[in-house]
Parts: structure tokens; C-alpha cells; sequence
């Protein structure tokens, strides 16, 4: 089953990884941090050395986005960011796995301090709906 893993976050100033950047991560006690930080790249070089990691990727800043939406029947083209909200999209984990138990276990492992971590089934091909 496939799942996608997407990362909210809301860093200032931006950049990866963003736990880096987010004040309620940057409070905790620099040893609390540096066994985050182990226990994600374990979890990353689990999940590529045993297949369930199918790709990720960092977002570059929402501010060069652009948006686009249907107006007057044709898109038209806005500048990011594309929401008005402080949170923002800031990457994504596509990830393979026996069910949806393994991917509440890996998400747990990617949420962090300061961020929301959305785990969504993918629809095809391969996923739950699929």
C-alpha cells in the first residue's frame, strides 16, 4: 500500500531541515534534538534499505511558487505562496508498506516539534484506492 507523507511546517527563516527553523524544535534541549534527529535517519536508511521508501523531497520556499487557478475559462497564473495560511507544504515522503499500521509507526517518527505531519493514503497505482 502506498501512503504519502506530507510535511507541514512553518519555518523563519526557511530552510531543511526544517526542524532546524522552528522555534518549538530549537527550545528543546540540544541532546533532545540531536536523538530526533538519529532516530529520523535511522528510520530514512530503514525505510530505503528494506524497499519502502519510494522517494522524497524538500519544497523550496513557498514564495516562488506559483498558483494557478481557473478563471474565465483559462487558468491564470498567481505568485506563491499558494495559501495565505503561516503553514505551508514543506516536503513529501512517498513510502510503500505492508498496511496502514507501518504507516502510522513511520509517520510517528516524522512528526515533530512545531510541525504537522499528514499521512494520506495514495489512490493508484498501488495505493489503498487504487
Amino acid at each position: 500500500m502506498k501512503y504519502v507523507i506530507l510535511i507541514h511546517s512553518n519555518p523563519q527563516p526557511w530552510g531543511h531541515p526544517t526542524g532546524d527553523f522552528i522555534p518549538e524544535n530549537q527550545a528543546l534541549p540540544a541532546a533532545e534534538r540531536e536523538r530526533l534527529n538519529r532516530e529520523f535517519e535511522a528510520l530514512l536508511t530503514e525505510l530505503s534499505e528494506n524497499g519502502e521508501l519510494v522517494h522524497g523531497e524538500a519544497l523550496a520556499d513557498p514564495t516562488t511558487s506559483t498558483l494557478y487557478r481557473w478563471k474565465d475559462g483559462e487558468p491564470l497564473a498567481t505568485d506563491g505562496p499558494y495559501s495565505e495560511f503561516k503553514e505551508h507544504l514543506a516536503g513529501f515522503f512517498l513510502i510503500d508498506v505492508a498496511g496502514p499500521e507501518r504507516a502510522r509507526e513511520i509517520a510517528r517518527v516524522f512528526s515533530g516539534p512545531g510541525e504537522t505531519i499528514e499521512l494520506r493514503p495514495a489512490m493508484w497505482p498501488g495505493g489503498e484506492e487504487g
